[in-house]
């Protein structure tokens, strides 16, 4: 089997990654060690800038249907409601940031959005396709599956998972911390004798191992269920143990707990690997950074690798960039990945309360090697390597016109530069109020990689990503 390029694994990170590149017409594969996709609801939360991510990758309506708002808490104490709490502060959407807070879908049922948008696209995922050996050279890839299938790929993608197999073999440490001396349980469960309007908090005795919060998850009949313990307990996954500790900890019976969909335990961790590129292999998601579930950063950073590398990979294989354009994968992604697992630490022991930052709207790359401002005094706050806004202009949807696998030209309040390439795409109009006055080239990523007073384009620019 030979690809461009070769997806391990089809979590959120490797089928957004497989979508990408399925739109651009690079050949990939994604390949799955498991019989189907993850069946649980762990990485319930996306954040705005994900949920800009898909509109661009066209399975934003898919997910907006698909889930709902998070709950305002209700804590619970000897059997009787004692308060509630909201866990972040609600902003209000504006012209430039339409997806203003974080939304709520199962893992389980993003996974299904995205396979069936790769589907879509023309791409496939190959279940029960574990690698067990991996070799590379300077012309690509060859990879052995358990099956006795070889696939040879230009380049290869880890996005196995914090256990990568791919990151072992490459040799790639990783180095981090535990979190919590003891093990959690995640659980999708349907129970009966609680509302669906609040997510349920059970304090305890007050040690943070006495508690248990059970969360109703938007556009299901289920709960998410999960419980911290001691340093050295044992975790029952079974049913009855799943019923058992509800039981103990809340108000409600074994008997309430009326099904376990799925049960898996876990051990809280931040750690980033040592290095994001390894030769023609790459890793992405949790492979490349694992998380706290706490503040919901891991599954949206890594989406955004995955948005962040897919681009990269299409000009290399496709327009002809050189091959050292992928060296700013780790170069952009390695930090913001160490940024939001400090963010993500600090909420998970309480230091950071969820927000502004947990949204990621703020994230860039204005020190980005790829990056170009040369205004020589930039009007307003928005500089080259930031994050491009919405807005209109001209009647223009700018998130519509940014939708797809190429660049954007703005020319606001300035003519149009002689010379734009075709493929890249001019939106003309006045004087914008997130951007001010001037050039905006917009990245297939919807970040602004350069920026100028206008009237010279960035052609110069474009053509070190063989766009000409």
């Amino acid at each position: 089997m030979d690809t461009h390029v070769l997806v391990v694994g089809a979590g959120p990170t490797g089928l957004a990654l497989g979508v990408d590149l399925a739109r651009r017409g690079v050949g990939a594969l994604v390949v799955e060690r498991e019989r189907g996709l993850f069946p649980g609801s762990r990485g319930k939360g996306i954040q705005p800038r994900t949920m800009e991510v898909f509109h661009d990758l066209g399975v934003v309506d898919a997910i907006h249907a698909a889930g709902g708002t998070y709950p305002v808490s209700m804590v619970w104490r000897d059997g009787e409601p004692a308060g509630e709490h909201r866990m972040f502060d609600a902003p209000s959407p504006t012209e430039d940031s339409p997806y203003d807070t974080p939304w709520m879908v199962p893992q389980w049922r993003t996974q299904e959005i995205l396979r069936d948008r790769l589907e879509e696209l023309g791409g496939k995922v190959a279940f029960g396709r574990e690698v067990t050996a991996l070799e590379q050279d300077g012309d690509g890839v060859r990879a052995r599956l358990a099956s006795g299938e070889v696939v040879r790929a230009r380049y290869a993608v880890a996005a196995d998972g914090g256990r990568s197999a791919v990151r072992r073999h490459l040799g790639v440490g990783m180095t981090g911390e535990a979190l919590d001396p003891g093990p959690s349980l995640v659980a999708d469960v349907r129970v009966r004798g609680l509302g669906r309007e609040h997510w349920h908090f059970f304090p305890g005795g007050g040690a943070e191992t006495d508690g248990l919060a059970l969360c109703p998850l938007a556009g299901t009949e289920d709960f998410q269920l999960v419980v911290r313990f001691p340093e050295g307990t044992v975790v029952d996954l079974s049913p009855d143990g799943v019923r058992r500790v509800v039981a103990e900890r809340t108000h409600l019976s074994a008997g309430d707990v009326t099904e376990v969909r799925w049960a898996s335990d876990f051990r809280p961790r931040a750690a980033l690997a040592d290095r994001f590129r390894a030769g023609r292999v790459f890793l992405a998601g949790d492979a490349a950074h694992v998380h706290s579930p706490a503040g919901g950063q891991g599954l949206n950073t890594s989406v955004q690798d995955a948005y962040n590398l897919g681009w990269k990979l299409g000009a290399v294989l496709l327009d002809g960039a050189p091959d050292t354009l992928l060296d700013s994968y780790e170069e952009e992604r390695r930090p913001v990945a160490a940024a939001m697992l400090g963010l993500s630490t600090g909420v998970h022991r309480g230091e950071v309360r969820r927000g502004g930052a947990t949204r990621q709207l703020g994230l860039g790359y204005r020190d980005s090697s790829l990056t170009a401002e040369t205004r020589p005094a930039p009007d307003g706050t928005l500089r080259a390597g930031d994050r491009a806004p919405d807005g209109t202009v001209a009647g223009t949807r700018l998130f519509d016109a940014f939708r797809g696998p190429h660049w954007t030209l703005l020319a606001l309040g300035v003519p149009v530069p002689d010379g734009v390439p075709a493929p890249v795409r001019v939106v003309r109009g006045p004087a914008h109020g997130a951007y001010g006055t001037g050039l905006f080239l917009v990245r297939p990523d919807g970040y602004v990689g350069w920026a100028g007073p206008g009237p010279d384009g960035p052609a110069g620019h474009l053509a070190r990503f063989g766009v000409r």
